[in-house]
């Protein structure tokens, strides 16, 4: 450590050497040479980058502590214990109030074999629209479950349907006696990028005008004869399962959950660059949300989920995450389960895929708890 002697006479040096500097340069009608800013400039981004990433990823530990009081001596006292947080995290997404201006629209639209219908719904200057399908058989004697499929940023409504990184796991819902809900949320991160933007200046985020969107949806699908309201699940894949971890905090609707190729040690994700997995920045900047870090690492925004059951899918091939670093984020959120004693709630699949969707655990998962249990969460 330099002694603060010493550090006044480095600081007399430096000042006298940029004296010096400017005096030459001043003769050329300057008054700082572009190396001697840059550099002061790089030293001041690179002091509010560390003092930024600390607060971040090095105090995060303390600073959730004294944020979250959660009880878990039973389901509901967790859920009322850690209302506050749930406060906090509607905040970070700050959804917009949006007003039904019209009645839902509905016209077939066929995916391949599956007869499916185009429903949009009017909210003002926006709409909410999505693929809505039904398994065959369902009717208002034989209600079904219905799950939201959320696609990801480079994908559309129409991709969980077809062959691909999805499987076609839409289908395999489908297959298994469940209803389908599409939402088509804002594709490309350019675009992303761009309303973001926009949303930031207005107060809200694109996530939260998109899970406002949803709920409008859900407001006129789960008054359908043909659906059982009360057995609704959420499976999104990339973009698909933020949006699955963002809004099952927010929408009590929403009885389980599947995260595919998301979940993630989130302050390393957001803050600590590796070369062991991807970063948003520079390029993705819709992706960082103001607050987020401040108490909602996903081990934590999980025990805003709980008790409902939760599934994370991560493949060891897939660069958004270093893989024992999934483990070990999942291995915290576990424990709010373990602590309620339900630890069969939540599961983690780490398969050796890619980012991709695994089918058939999924829906395993999906029919254990919404149609093979008549538990209602």
């Amino acid at each position: 450590m330099i002694k603060p002697y010493f550090k006044s006479q480095v600081y007399l040096i430096v000042l006298f050497l940029l004296a010096g500097n400017l005096k030459a340069v001043g003769q050329n009608n300057n008054l700082i040479s572009p190396e001697v800013e840059s550099a002061r400039t790089d030293a001041y981004e690179m002091q509010l980058e560390n003092y930024l990433r600390h607060y971040l990823v090095v105090e995060y530990e303390a600073r959730a502590e004294k944020a979250w009081n959660r009880d878990y001596s039973s389901p509901d006292a967790l859920e009322r214990s850690v209302t506050p947080n749930r406060r906090r995290w509607e905040e970070v997404l700050s959804p917009p109030v949006l007003t039904k201006s019209g009645p839902l629209e509905r016209k077939p639209y066929a995916l391949g074999e599956i007869q499916a219908e185009w429903i949009e719904l009017p909210l003002g200057m926006l709409a909410a629209e999505a693929v809505l399908a039904f398994p065959a058989g369902a009717s208002e004697q034989k209600q079904v479950p219905i799950i939201i499929v959320q696609h990801g940023i480079a994908s559309t409504p129409e991709t969980p349907f077809t062959p691909g990184a999805y499987h076609e796991y839409a289908k395999g819902l489908l297959k298994a006696g469940f209803a389908v809900l599409v939402p088509m949320n804002l594709k490309s991160v350019e675009r992303r990028n761009n309303v973001e933007r926009y949303a930031r200046l207005a107060g809200t985020s694109l996530p939260g005008i998109e899970l406002v969107r949803l709920q409008h949806l859900l407001d006129i699908v789960l008054a359908d004869p043909r659906v059982d309201g009360k057995k609704v699940g959420m499976w999104g894949v990339s973009l698909g399962g933020m949006a699955t971890m963002f809004w099952m905090p927010l929408e009590p609707r929403i009885k389980a959950g599947v995260v595919s190729a998301w979940f993630n040690k989130r302050r390393n994700k957001m803050a600590v660059p590796d070369e062991r997995y991807s970063s948003f920045s520079p390029r993705e900047e819709h992706a960082f949300f103001n607050g987020w870090l401040t108490e909602f690492s996903d081990y934590d925004l999980v025990s805003l989920i709980a008790p409902r059951p939760l599934m994370i899918q991560h493949g060891k091939k897939d660069n958004i995450a270093h893989w024992p670093q999934v483990v070990e984020e999942f291995d915290k959120s576990k424990i709010h389960y373990q602590k309620l004693k339900i630890s069969e709630s939540i599961e983690l699949i780490m398969h050796e895929g890619g980012h991709e969707a695994i089918v058939d655990e999924g829906v395993r998962f999906m029919t254990n708890w919404l149609i093979g249990s008549d538990r209602e969460n």
